[in-house]
């Protein structure tokens, strides 16, 4: 029969225990602050994303423009008398077999968009044609674009990489154009708000070589991880809406990179969410690419409470810890006894 340690014996093995627990804590935190740095980033877009928001939130009292488009003509694909610092280009992304599936329909929408901007380059990028512009434009990134977990990362970093290199407007395969984007071209770069922040990658217009969507190209392999273990906040946190957004609020200087959201009677004037009509487009709302956890994700931000998601991290980190200790002092009870 062994001998059963006392409890005494069990307390003085705690000031060997508590410093090489405390050691090792603080060489996982050492190993892993770029990875807690960047989740920190990502976490407090809620709490930092409308700093400066009256510089970067077009409106006619900063920026002379009519943000209902009513004083614009449908046909205008300039913005004069005003520069135009968007090339005169529409990008549309049309990869792997989900796309086929839907090429009729998809075809015909972005018809709607060609027909209102005569004399604009059009470009649509397939497979084939992705691969080749990657491999030439962007090696570095190459391997990680083939291997991303999700086709929509693919897409989501492929709009990134055509809109630096090119500039010119790129848009979602679902937005029926109600009329040209000419008025926009006086800016160096524009997207739609997203719900609940920062802005949607589904429509984004920027000037060649723009130096901030340079810097959301350059931070995809930072941001390369698989989040929290679950498709949606891979997706989002790693290339999606939410990614390009977090490089957005870092920026130093954001009153060049404007959001198109709406007026104060109607702030979601231009908010590309589900199956909506803006002053721009009929956005069919497809979004198939949503998978089984996208439904708790979006329910916490549609209640207008966002710090939700980290609280809960937090949260249930704590409950684990207590329900741990108090398995261990169970334990040690039972050798007591």
């Amino acid at each position: 029969m062994g001998i059963i340690p006392s409890p005494a014996r069990a307390h003085r093995a705690h000031p060997i225990l508590f410093p090489t627990f405390l050691l090792l804590g603080a060489v996982f935190l050492w190993c892993s602050r770029s990875v807690l740095y960047d989740a920190y980033k990502l976490a407090a877009l809620p709490l930092v994303w409308s700093h400066q928001s009256s510089e970067y939130l077009i409106s006619a009292e900063h920026d002379g423009f009519d943000i209902t488009f009513a004083n614009y003509s449908k046909t205008q694909v300039s913005a004069a008398p005003f520069e135009d610092r968007v090339p005169p280009i529409l990008h549309h992304v049309s990869l792997g077999s989900g796309a086929q599936s839907h090429s009729k329909q998809w075809m015909e929408v972005r018809q709607t968009c060609l027909d209102i901007h005569p004399g604009w380059e059009a470009m649509l990028w397939t497979d084939d044609k992705a691969n080749v512009f990657v491999a030439k434009y962007f090696p570095e990134l190459e391997s990680m674009w083939q291997s991303y977990r999700y086709p929509i990362q693919k897409i989501d970093s492929l709009r990134y990489m055509i809109l630096y290199f090119y500039g010119g407007a790129i848009l979602d395969m679902d937005l029926q154009c109600n009329r040209a984007l000419g008025p926009l071209r006086r800016f160096e770069f524009v997207a739609p708000a997203a719900n609940p922040v920062g802005f949607s990658v589904g429509f984004m217009m920027a000037s060649k070589r723009n130096e901030f969507v340079g810097e959301i190209v350059r931070n995809l392999e930072r941001y390369n991880r698989h989040w929290l273990l679950l498709p949606y906040p891979t997706v989002m946190f790693s290339t999606g809406c939410h990614y390009a957004s977090t490089i957005h609020s870092l920026q130093p200087n954001r009153h060049e990179l404007k959001v198109l959201a709406g007026t104060k009677s109607d702030p979601n004037m231009h908010r590309l969410n589900g199956q909506v009509k803006t002053p721009i487009f009929d956005h069919l709302g497809s979004s198939s690419w949503h998978s089984y956890d996208a439904a708790l994700i979006l329910s916490l931000g549609k209640s207008g409470a966002q710090w939700k998601i980290p609280v809960l991290l937090v949260g249930g980190s704590l409950v684990t810890f207590v329900i741990m200790r108090r398995i261990r002092r169970r334990r040690l009870s039972l050798r007591g006894k």
